[in-house]
């Protein structure tokens, strides 16, 4: 469990150095129709995630997740060996 709350709060800090806020409705806000991000922001948002988190998201579930609560959990959902 110390590892997933580890993972969380470097998930977080890269969410907040994109200024999204994960607190409240805004994590479920699409990153490009609501967020108004640019799809290469969101590609280097997963970017330093997996940079950061030293894991892999896979493509096919990424096409799935669309918000930040998506991501997330996605993020806890990765097997620790990865």
């Amino acid at each position: 469990m110390n590892q997933q709350f580890s993972k969380l709060k470097k998930a977080v800090e890269v969410f907040h150095s994109y200024g999204i806020t994960l607190a409240g409705e805004r994590k479920n806000d699409h990153f490009i129709q609501q967020l108004n991000m640019d799809p290469v922001f969101v590609n280097g948002l997963i970017f330093e995630l997996e940079y950061n988190l030293q894991l892999f998201f896979q493509d096919e579930w990424l096409g799935k997740a669309c918000t930040p609560k998506e991501v997330i959990k996605l993020l806890l959902n990765i097997p620790q060996d990865n």
